[in-house]
Formats: C-alpha cells, sequence, structure tokens
C-alpha cells in the first residue's frame, strides 16, 4: 500500500460487513506518515552512541548526549527502529525518518485554547448547556499546561489532566441551581480548592 497500488477499501469495515462492495483507492498520490511518542526508543539510541570500540578507532568521537534529553531524537537511524520492534519490511518503505522538537509551554496553551475543538471550548460548551458560563483564569491554564507536560505524553496530556479537574466540578454543579459563573483558579487545578462560583444575576 505504501508503494502505490490500488487497494480495495471496505466502507463499513470489513468484520461486520463481510458481503460488502470493496471501494477501490490508488494510494499512489498519498503520503503516508507514521508518528508516535517511541517511548524507550531513546534508550536505544543512546546506547549506540555510548557505544566505545576495541581495539584501533576512526579517532571520529560521536556527540555524547543524555539519554534524557529531548535532542536524542535527532541522531535516530534505522537500525534503531528495527531494535525498538519495527519490522524491516516497515522501516525500509520509510525514506525520510525526522523528529519533532518536543512541545513548548506556548504551543500546547495555544493548543488547549484556540482550536475549534479545543478542551477549553468543549468544556465551556458542556458549562453553557446547562445555563452556566465557564472561565478560566490564565494561572489556571499554565498550571494546566505545566502538569500535562510532566507528564510527558505530548498535547495527550492536556484531556488527563482537564478530565481530572473538571469531573467532580460537572457533577457537583447542579447542587445550586442559582450558580451562573464558574471560575477555574490554579488552586482548583491543583486539587487545593473547588472553583469560584458567582451566583446568577437576578432581574429586578
Amino acid at each position: 500500500i505504501m508503494e502505490g497500488t490500488v487497494a480495495g477499501v471496505p466502507p463499513k469495515g470489513g468484520r461486520k460487513h463481510p458481503e460488502q462492495t470493496l471501494v477501490n483507492m490508488d494510494t499512489r498520490n498519498i503520503l503516508f506518515i507514521v508518528g508516535g511518542a517511541f517511548d524507550g526508543l531513546q534508550q536505544i539510541i543512546a546506547r549506540r552512541l555510548s557505544a566505545t570500540t576495541i581495539g584501533f578507532d576512526d579517532g571520529i568521537a560521536g556527540p555524547r548526549i543524555d539519554q534524557h534529553d529531548d535532542a536524542i531524537f535527532q541522531y535516530v537511524e534505522p537500525d534503531d527502529l528495527l531494535k525498538f520492534g519495527l519490522i524491516p519490511e516497515l522501516v525500509g518503505r520509510m525514506p525520510v525518518t525526522t523528529a519533532l522538537d518536543k512541545l513548548s509551554h506556548e504551543a500546547m496553551l495555544r493548543i488547549l485554547t484556540e482550536p475549534k475543538n479545543a478542551l477549553v471550548r468543549q468544556y465551556q460548551k458542556l458549562f453553557a448547556m446547562d445555563g452556566v458560563s465557564l472561565f478560566f483564569e490564565r494561572e489556571a491554564l499554565d498550571t494546566i499546561v505545566e502538569l500535562a507536560r510532566k507528564l510527558g505524553t505530548g498535547a495527550r496530556g492536556l484531556h488527563s489532566v482537564m478530565e481530572r479537574t473538571m469531573l467532580d466540578i460537572m457533577f457537583t454543579l447542579h447542587d445550586d441551581p442559582d450558580i451562573g459563573r464558574c471560575v477555574i483558579t490554579r488552586n482548583t487545578v491543583l486539587g487545593h480548592d473547588g472553583p469560584r462560583y458567582e451566583l446568577r444575576r437576578v432581574s429586578a
């Protein structure tokens, strides 16, 4: 498929509907991108870079990089991917191997707030369905990003931290029907305190 062929693709999944008509797809002009965290690959690269030769060497010393340094992925080679567990047939069909920089604090903050389906906007929409306005203080957003980066799973960590922070709040929000605004603070994210609630404004 990666080298370019006409593949038959089941439009509704192949297991539940084995009798369905396949849709032919030409993969010659499709760019395949294989990505992931590859946890454990850094140890394999570090062992290769720190290997010493016995006897005479060429006098060229390789780079000395700690396995916990994010820059170590820049030195990945196909042999490292094979030792990691990928099959040779797959590695041989990927002509370009590169490493991405770790997401910065600012990049993760933008992922958390800016996209159309950003996590912050999703929760704000859920709260709006109950007539409650949800607001995150800037320090709270920064804390969410900091905790997510410590998890080491990239942007996926944002979902874990948000779920942990908002789950109990969403269930206890209905205890007081007069709540009109919910403010998430830094202490809320850290679990030291609950959110700050503001009551609805009642018109005279």
